[in-house]
C-alpha cells in the first residue's frame, strides 16, 4: 500500500503489457485491465513473481461506455488510487470508411479516444492534489504524418491524443503531474494481426525500422518522467517526423497517396 499503482489499459499484451513489466521493475504496484481475462492473470503473475508487486487485473472492454467508469471504481473498491496511467489500448479499424460499419466506427471512437480521456479525467484530482502523477497517452506517428487513405479514424484519433497530451500537460505542468504523447512507429506487437496487416507490413517495410515493445515503453517512461509532452522514439521516426513538418501539405498528402497502400488493408 506504500507503493504507487499505475494503470496499464491494453495491458494483455505488447506496449502494454512492456510498460507493465518496465513499472514493476521500478517498483510500482499495477493494475492492468484488458478484454482476455487470463492473458491479464498470466502476466499478473508473472509479475508478482518477478517482481514481489501487487497486481490488481479487470478484465474489460473499453469500446463499452461504462467500462471507464467501472474500471476505476475497481480500483478505488481496494482503497488505491491511480499515480500512473499509461493510456494505450488502442487497435486499428482496416477499410474504406463508407464501407465500414457506423457501429465498429463508434466503436473505434470509444476506445481510442474517449476512454482515455475519461481515464485521464476521472485520475486528475486525485493526482494534482497529490502532487503528483503521470499520464502517457500511447499515440503514434501516425498522428504526426499526413494521413493515407485507409484506417480513416486511426491517424486522426493518434493526433487527437497529441494534441490533448500537450494541452494537459501545459495544464498540470505546475501541479507535478507529467504528461507525454508516446508516439511510435512500426513496432513489434499483435497490433498488425488483429487488423490483418502483419505480412503485408513486414514485407513491405525494411527490418531496420522495427522497434521493439520494450524499447518504446522504456523510452515512453523516460520521456513522462522528464516532463516531455510529445516523445517519437527511434532517430528514424525522429527524421521523418522532422520531415513531415517541412514539406508542404499538398506534395505529403501526393506522396501518401502513392505510398499508403503499400502497408494498409484495402
Amino acid at each position: 500500500m506504500d507503493r504507487r499503482l499505475a494503470l496499464v489499459t491494453g495491458a494483455s499484451a505488447g506496449i502494454g503489457a512492456a510498460f507493465a513489466h518496465s513499472l514493476a521493475r521500478r517498483g510500482y504496484d499495477l493494475a492492468l485491465t484488458a478484454r482476455r481475462a487470463a492473458r491479464l492473470e498470466a502476466l499478473a503473475a508473472e509479475l508478482r513473481a518477478a517482481h514481489g508487486v501487487n497486481v490488481l487485473t479487470v478484465a474489460a472492454d473499453l469500446a463499452r461506455p461504462e467500462a471507464p467508469k467501472a474500471l476505476l471504481g475497481a480500483i478505488a473498491d481496494q482503497g488505491r488510487q491511480v499515480d500512473a496511467l499509461i493510456n494505450n489500448a488502442g487497435y486499428g479499424l482496416p477499410g474504406v470508411y463508407a464501407e465500414t460499419a457506423w457501429a465498429d466506427q463508434a466503436a473505434f471512437v470509444q476506445v481510442m479516444v474517449t476512454a482515455p480521456c475519461e481515464l485521464a479525467h476521472g485520475v486528475l484530482d486525485g493526482m494534482r492534489a497529490r502532487r503528483f502523477g503521470r499520464i502517457v497517452n500511447v499515440a503514434s506517428v501516425a498522428g504526426l504524418v499526413p494521413p493515407a487513405a485507409g484506417h480513416t479514424l486511426y491517424a486522426a484519433s493518434k493526433a487527437f491524443l497529441v494534441r490533448f497530451s500537450q494541452s494537459l500537460h501545459l495544464e498540470t505542468a505546475q501541479d507535478g503531474v507529467h504528461v507525454s504523447a508516446l508516439c511510435p512507429g512500426f513496432t513489434y506487437t499483435e497490433f498488425h494481426d488483429a487488423n490483418g496487416t502483419r505480412e503485408r507490413a513486414a514485407s513491405s517495410t525494411p527490418k531496420w525500422i522495427w522497434m521493439s515493445a520494450d524499447d518504446v515503453a522504456d523510452a515512453g517512461w523516460r520521456a513522462v518522467e522528464a516532463n516531455r509532452p510529445v516523445c517519437v522514439p527511434g532517430a528514424a521516426y525522429k527524421v521523418a517526423t522532422s520531415l513531415a513538418r517541412l514539406i508542404p501539405e499538398a506534395l505529403a498528402l501526393k506522396l501518401m497517396a502513392s505510398q499508403g497502400g503499400r502497408v494498409r488493408k484495402t
